[in-house]
């Protein structure tokens, strides 16, 4: 399924880490994600390899003053998501991703059942009652990943081996990068990644409603 973020084209590179080093030591990645001269927060920063097997952990985005929390979260393939409803309203969280398709009815508290990911990919994630609610929940799979902070910078420590860097962003395309190395373990390599400059669009926009329709319209025809 769509986001229902704009997509536009960033630019940038997809970068095939090469680790120097045959040994257990990590060598260090430094990633930074700027956008018209200015740091970019809340971008998915992921290191893919070889094959990982999905990992048992939990995770949560809450929904608090009628917003998700975080709006983005990024999770590892097979991790368990709770939604704690911290408002004194009911939500009706939902996604129709292809990554992961899920609804939980109208609640509050924490009576929701939590959710397994076990798919990689991009779940858009809405509630059903208010339509500017939206976020995001980007599985990997890999053990590497981290959001970009304030800095727009994050550090990924990684065995050596060869590796694929990935960035996504929710009002940006994913960005592909060039070959390089990573030096030796126990040593840094730094990446500069630039994305395109995009506005946010606004809240209520046409297709969150269409989305919003498309939902009813299935629960009505059940």
């Amino acid at each position: 399924m769509r986001r229902m973020v704009g997509a536009r084209r960033a630019s940038g590179v997809m970068l095939a880490v090469m680790a120097a080093c045959t040994t257990g030591n990590a060598a260090e990645l430094r990633v930074t994600v700027g956008s018209a001269g200015q740091p970019v927060v809340d971008a998915v920063v992921s290191l893919h390899g070889k094959a990982t097997p999905a990992r048992d952990a939990t995770a949560r985005m809450e929904q608090q003053h009628s917003t998700f929390a975080p709006g983005i979260l990024p999770v590892q393939v097979g991790t368990v998501v709770s939604f704690p409803n911290r408002d004194n309203i009911q939500h009706q969280v939902y996604s129709f991703s292809q990554a992961k398709q899920f609804e939980i009815p109208l609640y509050a508290g924490n009576n929701a059942a939590p959710v397994r990911f076990d798919r990689a990919g991009v779940v858009v994630v809405g509630c059903n009652i208010h339509d500017w609610m939206i976020g995001h929940i980007v599985v990997v799979d890999t053990p590497y990943f981290a959001k970009t902070p304030a800095s727009g910078a994050v550090r990924l420590d990684v065995p050596p081996g060869t590796y694929t860097l990935r960035v996504w962003h929710a009002r940006s395309e994913t960005v592909f990068g060039k070959t390089g190395v990573i030096p030796a373990a126990g040593s840094a390599h730094a990446v500069g990644l630039v994305l395109a400059a995009t506005a946010p669009e606004a809240r209520g926009n046409d297709r969150l409603r269409a989305l919003q329709d498309k939902f009813r319209r299935l629960k009505g025809a059940q």
